[in-house]
């Protein structure tokens, strides 16, 4: 019967190949096809690596959407209370949820005034959405 083929003795799966996919177009490619690398970016803390903060890891298909992707951050301002934002973000979501000032400042590396600066721009970026959400 036409089922007993599709069960044969000695045939194997196929083997899955790691792909990657272009910030710029979307392009599914193989991974050692990719263009990687690091732009400047204060909204982007790492999830597990501090040394990481303020950088973004673009990939792209080809040297020319890596260049473009690249040039679209250039023009983005680097925003210091944005990266402590970011930095107060992942110590608040990887951990218990209130946090002491001390313990918010052992977690992030970050001092009482940067925390504040941090979290007032935070919030003023909460009221300008809401401002102009219909």
């Amino acid at each position: 019967m036409w089922w007993n083929r599709r069960h044969r003795k000695g045939r194997r799966a196929a083997r899955a190949v790691p792909v990657e996919l272009c910030d710029l177009c979307a392009k599914v490619f193989p991974e050692d096809e990719a263009v990687r690398g690091y732009v400047p970016d204060s909204s982007s803390a790492h999830a597990t690596d501090e040394w990481f903060d303020g950088l973004r890891l673009i990939t792209a298909c080809c040297d020319d959407h890596f260049d473009m992707v690249k040039d679209g951050y250039q023009d983005r301002p680097f925003v210091q209370e944005e990266l402590w934002a970011a930095k107060l973000t992942r110590a608040l979501a990887t951990g218990p949820p209130t946090l002491s000032m001390d313990q918010l400042a052992c977690r992030t590396g970050l001092r009482e005034p940067q925390i504040r600066r941090a979290i007032a721009w935070h919030n003023e970026q909460m009221r300008q959405r809401q401002r102009t959400d219909p």
